[in-house]
């Protein structure tokens, strides 16, 4: 499973919607995220890819704090 926060809202899409084999870079993901939501793959650079021992990725913004 990849869960995903993108423009405010959440989204779950499996790593096969995607085209994902589980074992991508983050760019990877980022750039198949890109393809999906139909943007320009540099909207996604400033997101941060978690992957989870279970094997889901959850794919958000950058947190700042201060």
């Amino acid at each position: 499973m990849v869960h995903v926060r993108f423009e405010g809202r959440s989204f779950d899409l499996t790593q096969q919607e995607l085209g994902l084999n589980g074992h991508g870079q983050d760019s990877d993901v980022k750039d198949r995220l890109a393809r999906h939501f139909d943007v320009r793959p540099e909207r996604f650079s400033p997101y941060v890819v978690e992957r989870r021992p279970n094997g889901d990725l959850i794919v958000r913004p950058e947190a700042v704090y201060g």
